[in-house]
């Protein structure tokens, strides 16, 4: 008999992640990163986590909330190569706002 445990906060944020990690480099190829804020990594843990099904929501809630726009904003010319990509969390939605210095 396997027992499997109930997923906490802090284990769907460390999936995240290792999830983010992918995107991170797969923009690393195109020489831009991801820069992403403690609140933002909350929020997607957040909307990705069902206590019916786990963490297997995660991915499409990546894909739906940070990978979608960021692949917008760059085929909008908003961000290119050398680029710091930011995402971070207003009003519980998740923004992609350059910062300049």
């Amino acid at each position: 008999v396997v027992v499997f445990h109930a997923l906490d906060r802090r284990n769907i944020e460390s999936i995240a992640k290792i999830q983010l990690a992918r995107l991170h480099d797969r923009l690393a190829k195109l020489d831009m990163a991801l820069d992403v804020s403690e609140a933002a990594l909350e929020q997607i843990a957040k909307v990705g986590y069902d206590p019916l099904f786990g963490a297997r929501p995660l991915k499409r809630a990546i894909q739906q909330e940070i990978e979608n726009p960021v692949a917008k904003l760059i085929l909008a010319g908003r961000f290119g190569p050398k680029d710091v990509i930011p995402v971070d969390v207003n009003d519980g939605q998740f923004v992609f706002d350059r910062v300049v210095h």
